[in-house]
C-alpha cells in the first residue's frame, strides 16, 4: 500500500509540472510565418527534427523546448519546427515535401536537431546544430538569448 501511495504521489506531482507549461504553438509553413513576423516585429526560430528517428532531436525537446524558461523565451519568437520523419504516417505527402525544399534551402547539410533563426524576410539571423550526449542545454539557451538580444 504504502508503494501504491509513493507511484500515486509521483505521477500526480509529475502531470501538474507539465501542466503549468503551456503547450508551444509550432507552425509548419514558413511563408506563412514570415506574414506574421513581419506584422509582430519578431524574428522566426526555426527547428529541423526528425522526430522519429533522431535521438538528439528527441532529447532537445525534451530538456529544452518543454521547460518553462524556454517557453518563456519563445514569445519572443515566431516558431516554425520543420520535420523529416522516417514513418509516412507522422506528416502529410505534401507537408514533408514542402519540408524538403525549407531544409534544402536553410539545412543543406540536413544536420538535426538544428535550429535557425531568420528575420521576416528570410535571412540567416544565427544557427546552432546538434545537442551534446552530456543534455547540457546551456549553449541553445545561450543562442536564443543572443537572438532575442541582437533583434530587440
Amino acid at each position: 500500500m504504502k508503494h501504491l501511495l509513493i507511484v500515486l504521489v509521483f505521477f500526480i506531482s509529475t502531470s501538474y509540472a507539465q501542466q503549468d507549461i503551456p503547450e508551444l504553438k509550432w507552425k509548419t509553413n514558413l511563408e506563412k510565418a514570415q506574414k506574421q513576423a513581419k506584422k509582430k516585429d519578431k524574428p522566426i526560430l526555426v527547428y529541423f527534427t526528425g522526430s522519429d528517428w533522431c535521438s538528439p532531436c528527441k532529447q532537445l525537446k525534451e530538456d529544452f523546448f518543454e521547460t518553462s524558461r524556454f517557453n518563456e523565451l519563445s514569445e519572443k519568437f515566431i516558431l516554425i519546427e520543420i520535420d523529416s520523419p522516417f514513418r509516412v504516417d507522422i506528416i502529410s505527402e505534401k507537408q514533408m515535401a514542402y519540408n524538403k525544399k525549407v531544409i534544402a534551402k536553410y539545412n543543406e547539410e540536413k544536420t538535426f536537431p538544428k535550429i535557425i533563426t531568420l528575420n521576416h524576410k528570410g535571412k540567416v539571423l544565427g544557427k546552432i546544430s546538434g545537442y551534446s550526449y552530456l543534455r547540457d542545454t546551456k549553449n541553445h539557451f545561450d543562442f536564443i538569448e543572443k537572438q532575442i538580444s541582437k533583434f530587440y
